[in-house]
């Protein structure tokens, strides 16, 4: 949790984090292993074990009394052992009157009542479910810790030229390794050398391998699929992409829903309120006339019909699940607070560049005036062959791709904001702007319509010529990313409102956002003017959610009602930025993000009106003598369990 995030946050936040990180014990926290093995559960088991036979020595025996009672006391020690440590020091350290403690007193009642085998049958079902509970948490905390073995113990250092094996904790910022086909990379890091097809599912979600060669980045744990590349490492092992999610995750599974804190809230006065009302069903009947044993036995019962666990587990499972489940699938959702936002957006606001576009420019169109498209494309891409221009690139890439050879240029100028000029084969090519073609009075050969039209489509237009005459003409553009399609129809049938904010012209952006069916094109935005945008738009709409790429746009992340950074992976900056971290660089997964939020919501809803349910049953069966204490415990536990289980569906089910 970083300090402008803890700044931010409500008291009740805070405290909900330094909660959840000093709720278990060491043996609990992040236990590996069977179910009957983890600590809570085995003392259930022994507890049941002990339970059974003193009610078999107590039915079917001729054994002295005692003999049944010292083994029940036995299943309730065994059984209370960690929940009523937990009560005890919840009560003594915060002097808070807690579920625990309801139970402990309620057995303690059934023990002065003589009901030694119900107290038993109660701490043995409350021991279970608390078991169930903390060993889905530690197996949601395993599941998130899981992707550490994604990463490989060892890795091939590469020192002075020669290969050497080192434990992979070993690698430091700066080293050189060598990743071979179908290994997996202990760290991020940067491509020096090699070219391959990695699959990156781990740290991204995304289920098709890319290609990569020297300068792209790569990440811990994902799986170099074809040729060997070697790497320079860009972090620590510590602290590669994989620890990120890991940190990010866990942390977010203790920042509190306004939901969860509202119930937090209301348990700690429901609770000492249950604990008061048992002790006046204890003393104002029989003061009334009543049968001091009966009220009692019923007091007994209240306590434990009353006790809310299935309200109190409610959302806390439904939100830990679901944030682990999208940990796995590469979108970092920080904490319940935006998980619970998500769900309540009326906009979604896309950047364009980066975002809905790839952010790269691409050739689109290669129009000659006369001759071959080849010619006038190669003579381009001679011209532009040692510049660093993103469009120059572009058009060397395409030349490339095509099979052309490429001349050599001579005396290669950049013409600033117009374009680049060189020598190639003793004559002088210009490629640039129509602009540098009109003030060079050069011929556009009628020209001027398929400019015009090309510009109409969005399309940046390169001309190719000498002074005299043009070659042919050449038209980029920032293409929409497949998935920008799909996702903004997916958000229409959601209901949401679809914007674009972009630094980009009017004519550009429009043209883009006509092809993606986008609702509200803003554009010419600088980054100010883009928090002013969001803003205008939860005040005419509701609550927005912006998705950027988390650096140029982190003024308008932080404004909006949930900031969507995409893209982060390896990015610290950005995933600083955002509310969730959308770890690849498909719009999609904001799509998914909301739709995680919106089924999580409906199950925490589901949770809290079936345990309003429950205990508007139980606590008038309990005052009216309706149900034992057996009963009770049952009908309790149950729901305790069906609202843990609801819950794990988060875990689960992946979101379509």
């Amino acid at each position: 949790m970083t300090e402008k995030e803890l700044r931010d946050m409500e008291p009740e936040e805070v405290e909900g984090v330094e909660e959840s990180e000093e709720r278990d014990d060491d043996e609990v926290e992040g236990f590996e292993g069977p179910w009957y093995r983890f600590p809570p559960a085995r003392n259930a088991l022994i507890s049941g074990a002990f339970l059974l036979v003193g009610w078999l020595v107590e039915r079917f025996t001729d054994a002295p009394g005692y003999v049944s009672v010292a083994i029940l006391v036995l299943a309730i020690l065994i059984g209370a052992y960690y929940w009523a440590r937990e009560g005890f020091e919840e009560f003594v350290e915060e002097r808070e009157v807690g579920i625990e403690a309801l139970m402990a007193a309620a057995t303690v009642g059934a023990v002065i009542l003589g009901a030694w085998s119900e107290a038993a049958f109660l701490v043995f079902l409350f021991a279970a479910a608390e078991a169930t509970e903390e060993y889905t948490y530690a197996r949601t905390r395993t599941a998130i810790r899981s992707l550490l073995d994604l990463a490989p113990e060892t890795a091939t250092r590469l020192e002075d030229g020669r290969e050497e094996t080192v434990p992979a904790e070993e690698l430091a910022l700066g080293d050189h390794f060598l990743v071979r086909p179908g290994e997996r990379l202990p760290t991020d890091g940067e491509i020096v050398e090699g070219a391959s097809s990695l699959d990156e599912s781990a740290v991204t979600g995304e289920s098709v391998p890319v290609e990569k060669g020297a300068g792209w980045k790569v990440f811990a744990g994902t799986i170099n699929t074809t040729g060997s590349l070697k790497v320079r490492a860009t972090t620590s092992f510590e602290s590669n992409s994989l620890q990120k999610i890991i940190h990010l995750v866990e942390e977010a599974q203790g920042v509190k829903s306004r939901a969860q804190r509202w119930i937090d809230r209301f348990g700690n006065r429901y609770s000492p309120a249950v604990l008061v009302g048992a002790l006046l069903l204890l003393v104002v009947p029989p003061l009334l006339g009543g049968a001091f044993d009966t009220w009692a036995y019923r007091a007994v019962v209240l306590l434990v019909a009353a006790a809310p666990c299935a309200l109190v587990m409610s959302t806390p499972v439904a939100v830990a699940a679901a944030i682990g489940r999208a940990g796995r699938e590469g979108v970092l959702i920080k904490g319940g607070i935006h998980l619970e936002s998500l769900s309540k957006l009326e906009v979604v606001a896309f950047d364009k560049t980066g975002t809905l576009t790839r952010g790269e420019p691409v050739v689109t169109d290669v129009i000659p005036a006369g001759g071959r498209p080849g010619d006038m494309l190669g003579a381009a891409a001679g011209v532009e062959r040692y510049s660093e221009h993103p469009l120059a690139r572009a058009i060397v890439d395409r030349a490339r791709s095509d099979g052309l050879a490429l001349p050599e240029p001579r005396d290669f100028e950049a013409l600033a904001g117009a374009g680049a000029k060189a020598r190639l084969d003793g004559r002088t090519v210009y490629v640039g702007s129509p602009a540098l073609f009109g003030d060079l009075n050069a011929s556009l050969d009628r020209m001027d319509e398929e400019i015009e039209r090309l510009q109409a489509e969005g399309k940046t237009v390169v001309l190719v010529g000498a002074e005299e005459r043009v070659q042919g003409l050449l038209a980029l553009r920032d293409e929409p990313r497949e998935e920008a399609k799909h996702a903004v129809e997916e958000l229409h049938g959601m209901g949401y409102r679809v914007a674009m904010l972009t630094g980009d012209n009017e004519r550009t952006a429009r043209t883009i956002a006509g092809e993606l069916g986008i609702d509200d094109v803003r554009a010419d935005l600088k980054p100010e003017d883009k928090v002013s945008a969001v803003e205008a738009l939860e005040k005419e709409y509701g609550p927005v959610a912006m998705v950027g790429d988390g650096i140029n746009d982190s003024p308008a992340l932080a404004t909006a009602s949930v900031g969507m950074a995409m893209g982060t992976a390896g990015t610290d900056a950005a995933i600083e930025a955002a509310d969730v971290a959308l770890m690849g660089d498909d719009p999609g997964k904001a799509l998914y993000a909301i739709r995680l939020s919106r089924r999580s919501q409906g199950i925490s809803l589901q949770n809290i009106v079936f345990s309003i349910l429950v205990l508007a049953v139980l606590i008038p069966g309990a005052v009216l003598g309706l149900l034992g204490i057996a009963a009770a415990v049952f009908a309790h536990e149950a729901s305790e369990l069906l609202a843990v289980a609801n819950g794990l569906r988060m875990a689960r089910r992946r979101v379509a």
